[in-house]
């Protein structure tokens, strides 16, 4: 288990390390901070699962995390920040909205003190580990927002202007596209940007309720600047959506600039600790230096210069998207299962067999079918980080050289991979919560903080049912590609391949080869693409308008991009394990992983695999099999693979996940905790005490 060394913490170049005293070490250890079964006890239940192992926790620790270097580096930065009770996360749960809000602006300013102490810089690797060991619990996630915005579209000029800016904290930015009446549909955006060549300025304007920006974070009480998108006019011709910089608080006493009106929008299901806010805007001036201008721009004179494709307002969306599902978005997974996964270990509930012990409620089969596909997609979800990243860093490079080839791919892929990524954590979440029984229910486990906090992905960044239909308007353009003999893009290249028109598996071990699977998600996907690209050309030619006949299959449009996706994650998947061909252990249990997501998919959309004749009966039955057995084998070491995501006791926040395994007393522990345990209730003195009262004369 993770042991935060003396050596790590100088190997990150600490220049007061000399505070990290033996008495603090030993103090860790009290605490239970290190997590190896030598320095404290653990339930007998866990430690029995820890001991049976297949393959070495360490091991897939380092390689999940990219290497043995990142998994140091991580673990240093974990115990530097654990071991400051300035970032304590123990009483989130028993705060209000504005004690969360403060708590989180206080801590992102002391992680920015902490960060120059250490010598961490923003664009290093330690930043992303900050992130992940407080949980994403920090203001000023936006501000980064803001200025990857600035890095995408601003141009060089304008990025050494605002970029030390922001870095030093001196302007808190936001980013504000959203707006109360136009959410995904960024064409229907209504806020305005008037150029007046006069005065050469950009005047700004929300010219109605619905154009009121709503939603972005960091704009309710904390930001300076926004990154505001609006519609440009010059001489009265509309160019369409762009990109202003503009100031809308004082730096001075932080008031709303002239023309502004902003604030909170309110409560929330979730992320209490970030403000939310609304802006209008009232006639604002800015110059016109102030439009973000690396692929458009404005002339002294009027004239519109365009650089580049009409998508490119998309880049700053897909550098979220891209940032978002792997800082923010899978993690909540991962701490999902190993919370619901390491409760089921502990958790006693019946008998399996008369006269035995009560058994661990992880034996029940139907636990088993709850938490390990889940399990298995959180493993899935986690190894497209390198696929993505790839795709996505190669390019983002070609677009910031002027190349746009790659645009309507790239944003195709992560718009079907942010949609169907965020819709399985969102519903995984709630499975582990359930699947937790009335404990899951309790804020203490963690649980209902993931699951209120994950339906927001589904949303922001784009809405989920509007991404897959961009996948798939991508996609029939891209079928559409293979009937002309044009080359294709490499995410769609299945396309073209031969189909076999039949599965070729005879017996249930056939479905745990990767090449039988595969080829059914590929014969899934391009049969349901082929089918509604069908359905929408027959409408077209029987006269029906191309927008009518569009929305007339996009129930079968949103089935044929979810198809595409998953055969992306599963053939990503059985890349992983084949590039595993060295780790022979690992392999082994990487690959039943792999089996399981690929073998839940089909068990549990049966109709698609049946629909056409591609499978029979007799070969689901096979599948069901196959499936049910591969539960029984990745139950031997479901614990040891959540503990290889290695999440400290502290990031986790649950009294049912810790590593010790000892729910029971936590639950206790944490619920003393509550400020309604301190004091006599105020409804004692002003309502039960005369009920009380008038009764002690008949008692």
């Amino acid at each position: 288990m993770p042991m935060h060394s003396p050596a790590m913490l100088q190997c990150l170049g600490c220049k007061h390390y000399q505070g990290f005293q033996q008495s603090q070490m030993a103090q860790w250890n009290r605490s239970g901070y290190f997590r190896s079964s030598g320095s404290r006890d653990v339930n007998p239940d866990l430690e029995a699962e820890r001991q049976t192992a297949s393959f070495s926790v360490e091991r897939l620790t380092t390689i999940l995390d990219g290497g043995a270097d990142n998994t140091r580096t991580r673990r240093a930065v974990e115990a530097v920040i654990h071991s400051d009770p300035g970032f304590s996360r123990e009483n989130q749960y028993f705060q209000s909205q504005n004690e969360r809000y403060e708590e989180a602006v206080r801590k992102a300013v002391l992680l920015k003190e902490k960060m120059h102490q250490m010598g961490w810089t923003e664009d290093g690797p330690e930043t992303k580990y900050c992130y992940r060991a407080l949980g994403g619990d920090l203001a000023f996630n936006v501000h980064r927002v803001f200025k990857n915005s600035i890095l995408a579209l601003g141009t060089d000029e304008q990025i050494a202007k605002w970029i030390p800016l922001a870095d030093e904290y001196h302007i808190i930015g936001t980013y504000a596209q959203t707006e109360l009446g136009h959410g995904t549909f960024l064409r229907g955006l209504e806020t305005t940007a008037v150029f007046d060549i006069s005065t050469q300025e950009f005047t700004l304007n929300t010219p109605k309720i619905s154009a009121m920006k709503w939603w972005p974070g960091d704009m309710g009480r904390s930001a300076t600047h926004a990154v505001v998108f609006a519609q440009l006019y010059i001489k009265g011709k509309c160019y369409g959506l762009h990109a202003f910089i503009l100031q809308i608080r004082s730096l001075r006493d932080h008031s709303p600039a002239p023309g502004v009106i902003v604030g909170d929008i309110g409560p929330k299901m979730n992320f209490e600790h970030i403000d939310n806010g609304y802006l209008m805007l009232q006639n604002i001036n800015i110059p016109r230096e102030n439009m973000l201008s690396r692929f458009s721009q404005v002339l002294p004179d009027g004239t519109y210069v365009k650089r580049g494709s009409d998508q490119i307002n998309y880049l700053t969306m897909i550098v979220t998207r891209v940032q978002m599902l792997w800082n923010e978005v899978i993690p909540m997974l991962l701490k999902a299962c190993t919370i619901a996964i390491r409760y089921s270990a502990v958790r006693r509930q019946s008998k399996l067999n008369p006269g035995d012990p009560e058994a661990k409620i992880l034996e029940y089969q139907t636990q088993q079918q709850k938490l390990l596909p889940l399990l298995a997609t959180a493993y899935a979800f986690h190894f497209m980080n390198a696929y993505v990243n790839e795709f996505y860093n190669k390019g983002y490079t070609e677009i910031k050289q002027g190349n746009f080839d790659s645009l309507p791919e790239l944003h195709a892929l992560t718009s079907g991979l942010k949609a169907i990524i965020t819709d399985y954590c969102t519903g995984g979440a709630e499975v582990c919560l359930r699947a937790c029984g009335g404990h899951g229910y309790s804020a203490l486990s963690g649980l209902p903080f993931l699951y209120t906090k994950l339906p927001a992905s589904c949303t922001y960044e784009g809405e989920n049912t509007v991404l897959f239909l961009q996948t798939a308007r991508f996609l029939v353009k891209c079928l559409a590609t293979v009937h002309s003999g044009q080359p294709i893009p490499p995410s769609a290249a299945y396309l073209s391949s031969v189909d076999s028109g039949k599965c070729q598996a005879w017996t249930k071990m056939d479905f745990l080869k990767p090449d039988i699977y595969a080829e059914a998600y590929r014969h899934r996907a391009t049969r349901l693409l082929g089918n509604a690209a069908t359905k929408l050309q027959t409408l077209v030619q029987s006269g029906a308008e191309q927008y009518e006949a569009w929305n007339k299959c996009t129930v079968q449009l949103v089935q044929a991009a979810k198809a595409h996706c998953y055969y992306i994650v599963v053939k990503n998947f059985i890349d992983t394990v084949e590039k595993l061909r060295n780790e022979a252990e690992i392999q082994k249990i990487v690959k039943h992983l792999c089996d399981l997501f690929a073998l839940h998919g089909i068990f549990s959309n049966t109709g698609d695999f049946l629909h056409d004749g591609y499978m029979s009966g007799d070969q689901m039955d096979m599948v069901t099999a196959s499936y049910l057995d591969l539960l029984a084998v990745i139950r031997n070491d479901a614990v040891p693979l959540v503990d290889a995501f290695d999440f400290t006791d502290e990031n986790l926040n649950s009294a049912l996940g810790s590593y010790d395994g000892h729910v029971y007393q936590r639950l206790y522990e944490w619920a003393q905790k509550s400020p309604t345990n301190q004091q006599v209730s105020q409804a004692y003195a002003s309502y039960l005490k005369p009920l009380f009262q008038s009764a002690l004369s008949k008692l």
